[in-house]
């Protein structure tokens, strides 16, 4: 009867065991990052050699631990296509960020003005209003082009800040994995607190391909060392060591990601996540900026060009109309009275207005306008393709998410059955103590 007992009390720890963890599946259905977890049981072996008892049935059942369901090349997926559509969707950010900042001022709109004022105040050179029109759009175009350059000095500001944090971010997930690291170190396998912990892993290993494309390797264990890019990038975390990603923005507006890990220092270019994202975003970021003031750098110089190669209303060599700060767009009226300008050509007299009619060739000629629409229309052009780019990453990485729901995840119906089997089983062998005990009292009523 104690053989008989001991499988039974067996056969009910076993089974509240499995009720635990079918239950803790139900409570977590909803739960994001839950992998599924069940029972793993194993007959528990009878006595060998000369201990063997040849009547014996058996000794029961045993657990031997908790099984967390995964699909590791399911995960890989999903970490690959976050990586991707997170590299395309901040790209997105950055390039909507330009479109704005170039239309946001009408630039193109206030220098049409300028223009249009011009080949106005030739017809009638000597308009004392005409001029006053001409001089308050060219204050207009100045401000426009002043106004944008500031707005990209904005961009470049919050792009560092973000740039700032992501690295930041990446370092504290980083030292995150490694405490885990040490709790799985420290966790003996086959239990529920190590699934919790590679529940946490996992999370943090896709938080950091929302950051970066990284490579992540696991030992017996499950403690995750963590590369940066593919298997010959740099570490950034492993089993009992972490490193800190930093960010730069070089002389030349160049930005760049460096690693460091136990006082090595490492070049860092991420080809996937926000961070690769943000790469993309620095360099179509500066080279908007330098086409846009390269429109700037030439209108001046050609305005004031032709200031130089006139005369003004008084029969003064005309003087510089605008202003320019080196190497960006920022842009100032110079003159403060509209008989400054230079309508006439030389030694042509008041009435004359050829040297407007020289500045509505170069407007034709070098294409002011048509430039800075060239600008807006290649950026609108990239980032329509980017978004439908991202599209299509986000169908994909939909689709890994529910490649690895289906080989980890929760499903209710699923568990109702095994819940119900498991209370069956539970039942039952409750029933076989209760059938020892009453044989072993019937025996003890013997007389």
């Amino acid at each position: 009867m104690s053989d008989l007992l001991s499988i039974g009390a067996s056969g009910v720890r076993a089974y509240q065991t499995a009720l635990t963890a079918v239950g803790e599946n139900i409570a977590n259905v909803g739960t994001d990052g839950y992998s599924r977890r069940s029972v793993t049981m194993q007959e528990i072996s009878p006595a060998a050699g000369l201990a063997a008892n040849k009547v014996s049935a058996g000794s029961g059942v045993m657990v031997l631990g908790i099984a967390r369901a995964t699909d590791v090349y399911a995960s890989a997926a999903v970490r690959s296509a976050t990586a991707d559509l997170s590299r395309t969707t901040t790209g997105v950010t950055w390039l909507n960020r330009i479109e704005g900042t170039m239309t946001g001022d009408q630039v193109q709109t206030r220098l049409t003005a300028f223009f249009t004022a011009a080949r106005t105040l030739s017809a009638e050179p000597t308009s004392t209003a005409l001029r006053a029109t001409m001089l308050e759009t060219a204050r207009s175009t100045a401000t426009a082009f002043s106004a944008t350059d500031s707005a990209f000095d904005q961009i470049n500001a919050d792009f560092d800040g973000q740039a700032r944090q992501a690295a930041h971010d990446l370092s504290s997930l980083a030292t995150s994995l490694v405490r885990v690291n040490e709790g799985l170190g420290r966790t003996q396998p086959g239990t529920a607190a190590a699934a919790q912990l590679t529940d946490q892993r996992d999370q943090i290993l896709t938080k950091m391909s929302a950051l970066s494309d990284i490579t992540s390797t696991t030992d017996e264990l499950g403690r995750a060392t963590v590369r940066l890019g593919d298997r010959a990038g740099p570490i950034l975390a492993a089993t009992d060591s972490t490193g800190s990603v930093t960010y730069q923005r070089g002389a030349d507006g160049g930005v760049s990601f460096h690693v460091a890990l136990q006082g090595q220092i490492s070049d860092f270019v991420p080809s996937g996540g926000a961070m690769a994202g943000m790469l993309d975003g620095a360099e179509r970021i500066n080279a908007t900026r330098g086409a846009f003031n390269q429109v700037a750098k030439n209108f001046v110089e050609t305005v004031n060009g032709l200031q130089a190669g006139g005369q003004d209303l008084t029969g003064a060599t005309g003087t510089a109309m605008f202003g320019l700060t080196a190497g960006t767009a920022q842009m100032s009226l110079l003159l403060t009275d509209g008989s400054k300008i230079a309508a006439a050509k030389g030694n042509q007299g008041s009435r004359n207005a050829d040297n407007l009619a020289a500045l509505e060739t170069a407007r034709g000629s070098v294409g002011f306008e048509g430039k800075l629409t060239q600008i807006v229309t290649d950026n609108a052009t990239t980032l329509k393709q980017r978004q439908t780019v991202a599209d299509a990453q986000s169908a994909i990485r939909d689709g890994a998410k529910a490649s690895l729901s289906a080989a980890s995840g929760v499903t209710l119906d699923s568990e109702a059955v095994t819940l119900m089997r498991f209370q069956q089983a539970y039942s039952a062998t409750s029933r076989v103590i209760q059938a020892a005990r009453e044989t072993f009292q019937s025996i003890l009523e013997l007389r």
